[in-house]
């Protein structure tokens, strides 16, 4: 019977070496340290069922991994807004590194499919409960950062998180005509005006296309669902426009 054990465990962590080579594979990071991926992945309730065997959960790894993940996102922002308020900075963080954007981004991931979990946890729907998930998303943030450095996590977030900021997937709360009007207002150079170009689609799937231009100069164009969204779209590229100038000013000097 003892010896019918063993086969099973054996037989169980044999899955498990495989399920986390996989992994390693499917996300192009290998780890220098699996047991450091193993307990990103290892929720409490797996370990009170295995007391056992030395296993560790990710409460700490994730404690760690929270701090890693608001740093890098935060210097991120810093720099590529650099005309942003230090609380619509904060506004924008607090979305990136929300609950509901780390199930996200562990979703596009299948980190579910890898959670080591007890029974009844998994019986419970556990795998695919969003506080579970964006905890497994940020022990493994933390589990990378111990294993490899700063570097790598910030390589990793340039390929799942950063694109998204890019793309304008947390421009709901960011109010890029604000930002836009406040610049402008600043240096004293004119007035800017919008204009919706173009209305395209059906009455259900409406596209709108808008410029916003700077004493008649055209700034930035942008499109959306509505015209407020076209328009913070344009306000969105007028600001990469007139930052990226101000850097080559800079270079120039």
């Amino acid at each position: 019977m003892r010896k019918m054990g063993k086969e099973r465990d054996r037989r169980i962590q044999n899955a498990i070496e495989k399920q986390f080579k996989e992994l390693q594979s499917k996300i192009g990071i290998h780890f220098h340290n699996e047991n450091l991926l193993k307990q990103a992945f290892t929720h409490s309730s797996y370990v009170n069922e295995h007391r056992r065997k030395p296993y560790e959960d990710n409460e700490r790894l994730e404690f760690l991994g929270d701090a890693v993940l608001e740093v890098t996102v935060s210097h991120f922002l810093y720099n590529k807004y650099p005309m942003m308020s230090e609380g619509e900075l904060t506004k924008l963080r607090a979305a990136v590194v929300c609950e509901p954007s780390l199930v996200a981004f562990a979703h596009e991931l299948s980190f579910g499919v890898h959670v080591l979990l007890g029974k009844g946890e998994e019986m419970t729907g556990g795998r695919e409960r969003p506080a579970l998930l964006a905890d497994v998303f940020e022990a493994f943030i933390g589990a990378l950062f111990l294993d490899q450095g700063m570097e790598s996590v910030i390589q990793f977030l340039e390929k799942v998180v950063f694109p998204k900021i890019n793309s304008g997937a947390f421009s709901h709360v960011m109010d890029f005509k604000s930002q836009l009007q406040e610049l402008i207002q600043r240096d004293g150079v004119g007035s800017i005006e919008y204009k919706i170009l173009q209305e395209k689609g059906p009455a259900h799937n409406r596209e709108f296309v808008s410029i916003v231009s700077l004493n008649t100069k055209e700034l930035g164009m942008g499109s959306g669902r509505s015209k407020k969204e076209a328009e913070q779209h344009a306000a969105q590229m007028a600001l990469e426009k007139l930052k990226a100038h101000m850097f080559d000013d800079y270079e120039k000097k």
